[in-house]
Order: C-alpha cells, then structure tokens, then sequence
C-alpha cells in the first residue's frame, strides 16, 4: 500500500518542462501552494531545438530569470536549403534565442524551489484521478491530493496510454510516426540565424546556443530508420547526408555526445486541452511542427493563459467547469491557427520536388513568407 500524504496542494502538476516550471513559478507568487512532480532529475539534457521565440523573452525575465547576463545569442535571420542543399535565406521579423533546456530548465527549478513550490524529482506519476472536487495522484513515493491538476507531461506519456487519448489510438500515418535525434556539436555556424536542412521525409535544424555550442536537431520518419536497418548512424550518412549542407555538418562537426538523444512515436495530431479534468499545457495539450520553431513560447504562454482561470475557479469566482471551458477556448483562440498552419507546412516539406517548389515560392514573393512566419509566431505575452 502506498502512503496517502495528508496535504493537500491547491495545484500539482506533473511534468517539469518549460510549461510546468513556469506555471508553478507563477502560481507560487501568486501565494499559491504547488506541488510539481518530474520523472528526470535536474539538470538534464531533452530533444528539443533549443530555438526560442523572443516572444517569451520579457515573460522569462518576469519569472525571475536575468537572461540579459547570460550573453545569449540573438536570432535574426532563417536559412532553409532544399534536399539538393540550395540556400533561401529569410528575416525573421521578431526572431529569437538560442539556450540549452539544459540550462534554462535547471534554471528554472533552482527558481520555483526559492519560491516555495514542492518539487518532486526522479517521481513518476502513474495515475491522476478526480473525485468530489479533488485529485488524487499516484507515485512510487505516495499519493498526494490537489484542487487543480495540470499535465505538462510533454509529447507522449503513460498518462496518455492510460487514458487512451485518441492520438495514440491512431494508425501511423504523415503526421504522427515521426522520431526525434539531438545532438551538441561545435561547429562555425552563424550565431544570429536558425538554419533547417531539408532531406527525404525530414528536416534538420541548427542554431547556436550558449558557450558557442550549437543544437543540431532533426525529426524524421520511422520509416527512413527502418529503411536503415535501424542505425541512425545508418541514415545520417545515407539519407540526412544526401543534402550537401548536412553532410558537411555530419563530417566535420565535433559531437558532444557520446550517443544522440532521440525520442519516437512523435505526433502532431490535434489533442484536447484537458483530459478528466486535468488541464493540459505544453505538448501535451498541442504540437506546432519544429520547422515552425516556436514550441517552447507556446508551453509557456499556455502556462500564463491557465493562470488566468485557475485562481477565478480557485477563489470561487468560476466554477470548475467555467475555469475548463475558459482555458480551452483561450488556447484554442492563441494556438489553434498556429498549430493549423504549421501542420499544412509540413505537408510540403520532405518531397525533394515539393520542397523545392515551396521554397522557391516563399524566397520569390516575400510576402507571403512574411505572413507564414507571422501566423507561426506570437506577440510577446
């Protein structure tokens, strides 16, 4: 039998990415007991491109991060090359930064401890369940109780299987068999521009982050590994390396990892925002395609949007059902274009011929690349 833990947390939230870290900073400000629960412990490397929209900039100084000390480099500019490793080069009008998770999530944990939030490290949640206006949350080290429940367990968990939420009931199909591989590399390229490198059925991107290292990320089909037999070795050199840029890279870059870090079964299917009753934030609630470049602002910003209803429902103003609604027709409002968007730019990159196509229009009437990077970015929050 397990321990039931006697307190119970106006909030607990299980995952300790960007979208849960900050949620819990906030709320904890806010005079709010928090109880946040990661299954890794701090600090840890995670795939992700490591690319920020400096949409989220003045939003991470409010949680208490001095990122103008941390001599970030800024990105203004996009470059893309087709499958056959040709240039197109973009501005991007609002831009970003490049920083590791690595860094900003440890960061960020050192931060909501000081603030008081309950951190449970190395502890798997492995079941949420709701009765009589309470939560009650499985764990190898007890069960706690919470008012409010938020997931931000990012793109695939146990919780989603146990749930059986519709995208993993789903046969595979374009949109929901990709995997992820991510490396830290040195290698000179540019500090002020994000580049993808396109190659058949994927895209890879590089951008620096701190101390001159640089994330090299690609996402690709279960397929092309397959094909592989299974060696990603196999197909960087065979598949990613059939475009000249990536094979310049995969030659002379010096990689920081003894293996890549790598995740499967990566879906952009739409998803709902809350699952019995548990809002959901960050991936968990809704990818946008990585060729977007704008994931993590999204995590955070949907994690400022739940702090908009969850102290209504909290002090009684809304009740539970209001506070559900609300948050889902706010994320819908903030992201259901985006994610829209990117999921139909997707559709034309992996084609070496579509690709190319796609490209050559963007590069040729620039505003209609304007207007695409525009409606896959926000305004700052």
């Amino acid at each position: 039998m397990q321990n039931k833990v006697a307190d119970t947390y106006d909030i607990a939230i299980v995952g300790g990415g960007l979208a849960g870290l900050t949620l819990s900073i906030q709320a904890a400000d806010a005079g709010y007991k928090v109880i946040l629960f990661e299954k890794e412990a701090y600090p840890f490397h995670k795939v992700c491109g490591e690319y920020i929209s400096l949409e989220s900039w003045d939003f991470l100084q409010r949680c208490g991060l001095d990122l103008n000390h941390w001599s970030l480099p800024i990105i203004r500019s996009l470059r893309i090359s087709d499958g056959r490793g040709r240039i197109y080069d973009f501005k991007l009008p609002l831009g970003g930064f490049g920083i590791s998770r690595y860094k900003l999530d440890h960061s960020l944990s050192l931060l909501a401890k000081e603030k008081g939030v309950t951190l449970l490290t190395g502890t798997r949640v492995s079941n949420i369940t709701y009765s009589s206006g309470l939560f009650e949350l499985e764990t190898g080290v007890g069960v706690f109780s919470s008012k409010v429940a938020v997931g931000s367990f990012g793109k695939r968990s146990n919780l989603d299987l146990k749930w059986n939420r519709a995208f993993v009931l789903t046969r595979p199909s374009k949109m929901n068999h990709y995997i992820g591989v991510k490396y830290h590399i040195r290698y000179p390229h540019p500090s002020d521009t994000i580049a993808l490198h396109n190659f058949h059925n994927g895209y890879c991107g590089i951008s620096q982050i701190e101390d001159t290292t640089c994330c090299l990320c690609y996402l690709t089909t279960a397929d092309n590994l397959k094909q592989s037999n299974q060696s990603i070795p196999v197909m960087e050199r065979e598949i990613l390396s059939a475009n000249p840029r990536l094979a310049d890279i995969f030659s002379k870059a010096e990689f920081l990892y003894s293996q890549p870090l790598t995740i499967s079964q990566v879906s952009f299917q739409q998803k709902t925002q809350v699952e019995n009753h548990v809002l959901l934030l960050g991936d968990a609630a809704g990818m946008i395609t990585p060729l977007c470049g704008n994931g993590m602002s999204m995590a955070m910003h949907a994690g400022k949007l739940a702090m908009e209803s969850i102290p209504l429902f909290l002090k009684g103003v809304i009740d539970r059902e209001e506070m559900e609604l609300r948050y889902t027709r706010q994320w819908q409002e903030q992201f259901g274009l985006r994610t829209k968007i990117g999921r139909w730019v997707q559709y034309f990159f992996g084609n070496t011929t579509t690709t190319s196509i796609f490209l050559k229009s963007m590069h040729a009437i620039p505003a209609l690349s304007r207007e695409l990077i525009r409606h896959t970015h926000g305004q700052p929050f």
